[in-house]
C-alpha cells in the first residue's frame, strides 16, 4: 500500500535524486512516512531511517513492516550525533533530514557532531539535504 505523504513531505522525497540503488539515510525520521515512501523507489538500494526516540522508532518499524521485511528499509533508534555504522554496513549516498534542530541551525554545537558522524558514514560523493529550501537545500559533508 502507498505511503500517504503530506504534500509538504511528498515534495522532500520527490526532490531527492533518488536512484534505484541508492542507499539512503534519513536523521530524525518521526514515524517514518517520509523514509517509506523513499523505500518504495529503491530496488537494489536501502533506507535507513534512525531516530533519537524510541516511540518514534516504534511507529516507523510498525508501519514499513512490508519495506522491512524485503530488505529495502531499516530502522535504528539512535540519535544523529551518536551515529555510526554498523559492522559490515555500506555507507550511504544520500541523507535527509526534515526539521531536525542540529541540522537546521538551532542547535550548532550538536549539529558539527551529527556532520562529523555523517561525514563517516557516507561514501565521498555523497549529498546531504535538509527542509528549508523548495523544498531542500543542500548542505556541505565536511570532510577532513
Amino acid at each position: 500500500m502507498p505511503t500517504r505523504l503530506s504534500p509538504r513531505l511528498a515534495a522532500v522525497v520527490n526532490a531527492l535524486p533518488l536512484q534505484p540503488h541508492s542507499r539512503v539515510l534519513e536523521i530524525g525520521c518521526g514515524p517514518g512516512a517520509a523514509a517509506r515512501a523513499v523505500a518504495a523507489r529503491l530496488t537494489t538500494g536501502h533506507m535507513l531511517a534512525i531516530d533519537r526516540s524510541a516511540a518514534a522508532i516504534a511507529q516507523a518499524e510498525a508501519a514499513a513492516i512490508d519495506e522491512i521485511t524485503s530488505g529495502r528499509m531499516s530502522v535504528r533508534q539512535v540519535a544523529g550525533e551518536d551515529f555510526v555504522l554498523q559492522a559490515h554496513e555500506e555507507p550511504y549516498d544520500i541523507v535527509f533530514a526534515v526539521r531536525v534542530g542540529a541540522l537546521d541551525g538551532r542547535h550548532p554545537e550538536v549539529g558539527q557532531r551529527v556532520l562529523q558522524r555523517i561525514a563517516a558514514a557516507t561514501m565521498a560523493e555523497a549529498r546531504l539535504f535538509i527542509d528549508g529550501g523548495d523544498p531542500l537545500r543542500e548542505l556541505l559533508i565536511p570532510r577532513t
